[in-house]
């Protein structure tokens, strides 16, 4: 099954929202409907493709002589436009069709793909691969593709097997297009779990995981996705790069830092080794209450330098905790309840007696720093709906509402003025422009050294809802920076990233990533303008000065 093309998910799972809440919007923020519905499907204008002939023949012989695995109508290439952030789906729903592919290919292995990639050399033809199509920060979205030809979306959904289980070292080696509830699927009947749970799982890709340095809700037990990698295989242009003969090594930098996080940019991920561990026995999920979000982050940073560490430690403020969106299945109880404080999700996975002992110490701990317990019904209700959010946010856009979510991270001495710096410069700049918002955040990732903060924006939608939003993000954007956090934690840095992660890198950082880019990629066929500047395809395969 697709996703919804222009929201998220399974067009099944789309509600509207309770009356309580799109009362709470209007009262709150000035919230009204915006008049015309997104456009039905059948009446969005798509172009007709620009690949010419010889190109086409050029792709179908690339993978194995099937017309069938390259595909130019209107439908599968506006379903491979842009990525599910709210300014991809505000642009979808009003027809904009800017940055559709001009084709979409379905390779079925990594030769296939090394001979697409040499297609798109031949051809200049920029290339963009597609695993479940989640990104929110313009990853799918090239810049400076082949005027003539447009690009390609390489959709990996054919490469979706598990093609090894090693129990005895307890790694798996899954291909790049095995949707995440597929691989649990596949592990579970062999007694494993990758343990990775990220708010996109039920879309996502084992790719595309690895080529952004995915973290998942669990990480604090099972750790990010790139923490469980230990080995890829990278198809690019100029041939094939395999990384990880051992789990650790000594032998020179490690190269699958390069493949992780490099979001396409410099080459398709092929093959993703992973560390897996058996399925827990026993899953506990639990509430706990504290006074207020500093003594909540105190709490949780207890528990991450000094343990014992649940699997799940999570941590919303004042304003996310009245609202309910720690459990969006039940937004908007707690403003009838008067629920005070800040509440934290605290979760332990594992057999019966690791978790019997882990859920005494911590609670030992955060009964120590403040911490009151609230029973296993908040955590219990947070698991229920972990995965609602994204359609939460397509009801909110239908209601009239800009709804968006942006996240970094820092040390656990800056988190308090980074939390400070961002809340106000989105808050600053939607009231400035007339739509004043509410703006929540959670502690959703959490690290010895320091944790990610995840901001949630909502606010009526102005007269240009992508402008604005964009406005607030750069806002956004320049307090993290000047704050001393990271541009992005875990969404990646695609386009929307991209001018405040070179910053973030620096020159010479860059000059170095660039280097690696036109040793893989000298034609700069893959994914221009993603990560790094670019400019599309070159004229010349072998640029260097």
């Amino acid at each position: 099954m697709d996703m919804l093309w222009n929201g998220w998910g399974d067009p099944a799972r789309a509600t509207p929202l309770p009356d309580t809440v799109s009362g709470l919007l209007r009262d709150l923020l000035g919230v009204a409907p915006r008049g015309a519905a997104a456009l039905p499907l059948e009446e969005i204008g798509v172009p007709t493709s620009p690949l010419d002939a010889t190109v086409r023949r050029a792709l179908e012989g690339a993978v194995g002589d099937r017309p069938d695995r390259v595909r130019t109508d209107a439908e599968t290439r506006l379903r491979h436009t842009r990525g599910k952030s709210t300014p991809d789906l505000l642009r979808m729903r009003t027809g904009d069709t800017a940055d559709t592919p001009a084709a979409v290919v379905l390779p079925d292995d990594h030769d296939q793909v090394l001979a697409v990639l040499a297609a798109c050399v031949r051809h200049r033809l920029a290339l963009v691969p597609f695993g479940g199509g989640t990104s929110v920060v313009g990853g799918l979205a090239p810049e400076g593709g082949s005027a003539t030809a447009g690009f390609v979306a390489l959709d990996l959904r054919h490469m979706n097997r598990l093609l090894d289980l090693d129990e005895v070292s307890r790694t798996a080696t899954l291909q790049p297009g095995l949707r995440a509830p597929e691989a649990e699927a596949l592990l579970a009947e062999r007694g494993y779990t990758l343990g990775h749970f990220p708010q996109s799982y039920e879309w996502a890709t084992i790719g595309g995981f690895a080529a952004t340095r995915s973290s998942g809700q669990a990480s604090a037990g099972y750790g990010r996705f790139d923490e469980m990698v230990l080995g890829l295989t990278l198809a690019t242009p100029e041939g094939t790069l395999d990384t990880g003969r051992a789990p650790r090594s000594a032998a020179g930098p490690d190269l699958r830092q390069l493949v992780l996080g490099s979001e396409g940019a410099f080459g398709v991920i092929t093959s993703v080794t992973v560390r897996v561990r058996p399925l827990p026995r026993v899953r506990r999920y639990e509430g706990w209450r504290f006074a207020s979000f500093d003594a909540g982050a105190a709490a949780l940073r207890r528990l991450a330098q000094d343990g014992p560490r649940p699997t799940v430690l999570r941590l919303s403020d004042e304003t996310e905790t009245l609202i309910g969106l720690a459990q969006p299945d039940a937004i908007g109880a707690s403003l009838r309840r008067q629920d005070a404080g800040c509440l934290a999700v605290v979760g332990f996975e594992g057999t019966e007696e690791d978790t019997a002992h882990r859920r005494e110490g911590a609670a030992a701990v955060l009964g120590a720093c403040g911490g009151t317990f609230a029973g296993e019904e908040p955590g219990e209700r947070w698991a229920h709906g972990r995965y609602s959010a994204p359609y939460l946010r397509d009801s909110l856009l239908d209601a009239g509402a800009l709804a968006e979510t942006l996240e970094t991270a820092t040390y656990w001495s800056r988190v308090p003025a980074l939390y400070t710096a961002v809340r106000d410069a989105l808050t600053g700049t939607l009231t400035e422009a007339g739509t004043p918002p509410l703006v929540m955040c959670h502690i959703s990732h959490v690290y010895e050294n320091g944790a990610s903060l995840y901001f949630t924006v909502v606010s009526a939608q102005g007269e240009d809802a992508v402008a604005h939003w964009t406005r607030a993000k750069h806002a956004a954007n320049e307090a993290i920076l000047a704050a001393g956090g990271t541009i992005t934690h875990h969404h990646g840095v695609g386009t929307d990233h991209r001018d405040w992660y070179v910053r973030e890198a620096g020159a010479l950082g860059v000059r170095a990533l660039d280097a690696v880019k036109r040793s893989l990629d000298p034609a700069g066929v893959l994914s221009p303008g993603v990560l790094l500047p670019g400019n599309g395809p070159r004229t010349s395969a072998h640029p260097h000065p």
